[in-house]
């Protein structure tokens, strides 16, 4: 079994294209070495050759079956330390890379592409290559529950996030007994190319990344392996150096999208609750996907003293976002630069706008860029992470009564109209629905009773009450459109709590307050 395995696994490399025709020997030997089997019998590869060939659809979806008996293989014989998830991926992993194109071919391949052919072919290659490599493992993917919400903003993207595996119970234990390492020092810092992994660290040797040159500084572009939007790329600087808005940020994104104009791109702020995951270090995030805040409209034109040749205005969105748009890149970056300092240490009382307290400061901002024909264009959304008694997870963030669908931190993808769901809520809502349509307590069911004042809040708006039962008076496939209606709603209201200025006559008076500002 385990011959013809990897007899499979050397034709979908050659396939997808990851090794060419002569490497196929090669790669055959070195899988033998990998699983500890000295021959290749004739009788196997006879058999094999009477095969169907594979095409590139059926080599995709053969390969999680292929991975999963050759783990099957090495877990028997004792290969890996436990038939564990953790150990699995680890394993895998390895597996993997007996494929990949070593970094130098891969560079190679993605700017000849770049120089003779187009950016955008560059990045397919790339793209092609980080799914194909199982790097973005497409099964795992496929499992993400995806869905939109139509809002008087724009149509928003909602995701429950299944990608991410979720560490066994003994993965957990290892992980805290094993040693720790500062190598590498975080999970976007180059050196995590082709590195082997451990029990507290993914396996990596699939792993590749292209070396960038942005606003004259040393950067690396790698994909998402959790792609949450179509192509979701990773910036990284080359350093392990901290997140941090400044007027460099302008240039280097407005420098990327200039070098990969079919690609926005983006940075999460560079403070705690407002900020992302990895504040320890800089890295942006971009791709082939228009969210539904690229396409809002600008809802008020404004004018800055000094950059009247500088298009601006405040963009129809729950969230406070000023857009300015120019051909020339550094007439934006200055107009930028203006704006953060003087978001900075902006302070409006009356608008709970505070640049500090005691020290620690508040105001920041949350940057995309993007090509509009031979035009730039830069969304700044204004971000403030104050807390208080009645918020202590942050006055701009979601509010408790919506933390029962999303509590976490709202960050660059959030923020622009994608929401990154936790994986509960799969069986939190499936389990939900079916109360409904049984009538039951959903306050006594401790799991769900959370959900509680939401579903009461909701069932009316279709004429219908909460614990009645709904059993034959709806079909359970119209129950489940509007749980994920209203789930849209709530992210809509999550949108909401997270603007610093509300889309309301007080609230774009006091948005108008700051333009006047920065216009003094």
């Amino acid at each position: 079994m385990i011959q013809e395995r990897i007899l499979e696994l050397t034709e979908y490399g050659l396939v997808t294209g990851l090794i060419e025709p002569q490497d196929k020997r090669f790669t055959i030997n070195r899988l033998l070495e990998l699983f500890h089997i000295d021959e290749l019998e004739d009788e196997v590869t006879a058999a094999y050759e009477k095969r169907t060939p594979m095409t590139q659809e059926s080599a995709e979806e053969a390969l999680p079956q292929i991975l999963a008996e050759m783990l099957d293989y090495a877990a028997e014989q004792m290969l890996i330390p436990d038939n564990t998830i953790t150990y699995r991926d680890l394993f895998d992993t390895k597996i993997m890379s007996m494929l990949v194109p070593r970094p130098s071919e891969v560079v190679r391949r993605f700017y000849d592409l770049y120089e003779k052919e187009s950016p955008q072919a560059a990045t397919d290659y790339f793209y092609k290559l980080s799914r194909d490599t199982d790097y973005i493992r497409r099964y795992r993917v496929k499992k993400d529950l995806k869905w939109t919400a139509d809002t008087e903003f724009g149509t928003l993207d909602i995701t429950i996030n299944l990608s991410k595996p979720e560490k066994d119970p003994k993965a957990i234990a290892a992980a805290k007994l094993a040693k720790q390492s500062g190598y590498p020092k975080c999970l976007l810092c180059k050196e995590n190319e082709g590195y082997a992994g451990r029990i507290n660290h993914p396996a990596r040797q699939n792993h590749r990344i292209i070396p960038v040159t942005i606003n004259q500084s040393d950067w690396f572009f790698q994909y998402s392996p959790y792609v949450y939007y179509n192509e979701h790329c990773i910036v990284f600087n080359a350093n392990h150096t901290p997140m941090k808005i400044e007027r460099a940020t302008f240039g280097k994104l407005l420098d990327f999208v200039q070098q990969f104009p079919h690609y926005f791109v983006g940075s999460n702020a560079d403070l705690p609750i407002v900020g992302g995951s990895i504040l320890s270090h800089d890295h942006f995030q971009g791709g082939h996907y228009e969210f539904a805040m690229a396409k809002a409209p600008v809802e008020r034109e404004i004018t800055f003293r000094g950059y009247e040749d500088v298009k601006a205005g405040i963009v129809k969105w729950p969230m406070s976002v000023i857009r300015i748009s120019a051909a020339d890149k550094d007439r934006l970056i200055d107009l930028a630069d203006k704006i953060l300092l003087a978001w900075r240490g902006y302070t409006d009382e009356a608008a709970f706008v505070y640049a500090e307290t005691d020290g620690e400061p508040h105001n920041t901002i949350t940057p995309i860029a993007r090509r509009r024909g031979d035009a730039y264009e830069l969304d700044l959304v204004l971000r403030n992470n104050i807390t208080t008694e009645e918020h202590p997870l942050g006055v701009y963030h979601p509010h408790a009564k919506l933390h029962h669908i999303k509590k976490e931190n709202i960050g660059l993808i959030e923020v622009m109209g994608l929401a990154v769901l936790p994986a509960r809520l799969k069986n939190e809502m499936a389990d939900l629905e079916q109360a409904i349509l049984d009538g039951a307590d959903i306050r006594a069911d401790e799991k769900l009773a959370k959900h509680a004042d939401w579903v009461e809040e909701f069932l009316p708006k279709y004429g219908f009450t909460a614990g009645s039962g709904l059993e034959g008076e709806i079909t359970p496939e119209r129950l489940h459109e509007i749980v994920q209606t209203e789930i849209g709603l709530v992210f809509k209201e999550v949108l909401t709590d997270a603007g610093v200025y509300k889309c309301t006559e007080e609230g774009r008076a006091a948005f108008m307050r700051f333009v006047d500002t920065v216009n003094a």
